[in-house]
C-alpha cells in the first residue's frame, strides 16, 4: 500500500492502465475499420466477439478495472497537484506545458461520459431500441450491426456527438503518451523528440482513423 501513497507509483499505475486502455482503443478501432467491408465484415467481426463469450467479459471486466484506476489517480493526482501551488498567484504560467496538457482533467472527464453514452448507444443499445444489431439480425442470422452504425451515423447530431469526443481522446492522448513514456523513465534528451512526434502522430491517427466512420457514413461515401 505505500507504493499507492507515493506520487510515483500512483503514476506508474495511471501509465500502465493508459497503456491497457490505449492497446484496447488500437485494437477496438482495428475492429471498427471492417465496416469498410461491408456487412460480412463487420457482422462477422461482432459474431466473432460475441463467440468468445466469458472470455469477452473477463477482457471487458480487466478494461473496467484499469478504467477506473487511471480515473481515480488521474482525479487524485490533479487535485493535490493544485492544492500544492501557491494561490498568490494571479496568473498562471505553464511552462513547457500544452493545451493537451493543461485539459488532460477535463479532455478525461468528457471521454468518461462519452465512454457510458457510446456503451449505451452500441453495446447495450438501449438509446435506439428500433435500430437495435441484437434485435435486428441479418440474413445470415448475425446482428446487423452495419445497418445500426449507419443508420445513427446518418444522423448530424450523433455523428457531431462521436466527432466532438474523439476529439476530447485525440487531445488527451497527445500529452499521455509522452508522459507514459517519461513516468517510466524512457524519455530522455535523446529521446524525448522521437517520443513526443510518435506520440503526437499516434494521436492525429487513432483520432482520424475513429471519426472517419461518422464522416465518411454522414457524407454518403459509406453505404
Amino acid at each position: 500500500m505505500h507504493f499507492l501513497k507515493s506520487t510515483v507509483g500512483r503514476k506508474l499505475v495511471m501509465a500502465v492502465s493508459g497503456t491497457v486502455l490505449l492497446v484496447f482503443v488500437v485494437v477496438h478501432l482495428l475492429g471498427n475499420t471492417t465496416i469498410y467491408s461491408g456487412p460480412d465484415g463487420i457482422n462477422a467481426y461482432a459474431r466473432a466477439l460475441r463467440s468468445l463469450g466469458p472470455l469477452l467479459w473477463a477482457f471487458r471486466l480487466i478494461l473496467v478495472a484499469m478504467f477506473i484506476l487511471h480515473v481515480f489517480y488521474g482525479i487524485q493526482l490533479t487535485l493535490e497537484n493544485r492544492a500544492a501551488k501557491p494561490e498568490a498567484y494571479a496568473v498562471r504560467k505553464h511552462i513547457e506545458s500544452t493545451f493537451s496538457s493543461i485539459t488532460m482533467i477535463w479532455t478525461g472527464l468528457l471521454i468518461g461520459a462519452f465512454i457510458v453514452y457510446h456503451l449505451l448507444h452500441f453495446t447495450f443499445q438501449v438509446t435506439n431500441p428500433g435500430i437495435s444489431a441484437s434485435r435486428h439480425p441479418d440474413a445470415l442470422g448475425r446482428p446487423d450491426v452495419f445497418t445500426m452504425v449507419l443508420l445513427s451515423f446518418r444522423k448530424f447530431f450523433v455523428s457531431l456527438i462521436y466527432v466532438g469526443a474523439l476529439g476530447a481522446l485525440g487531445l488527451h492522448l497527445l500529452h499521455s503518451i509522452e508522459g507514459s513514456f517519461q513516468t517510466v523513465g524512457l524519455n530522455s534528451d535523446r529521446t524525448f523528440p522521437v517520443i513526443r512526434k510518435g506520440g503526437r502522430l499516434a494521436a492525429l491517427l487513432i483520432y482520424f482513423g475513429y471519426i472517419s466512420i461518422p464522416i465518411v457514413i454522414l457524407a454518403g461515401i459509406l453505404g
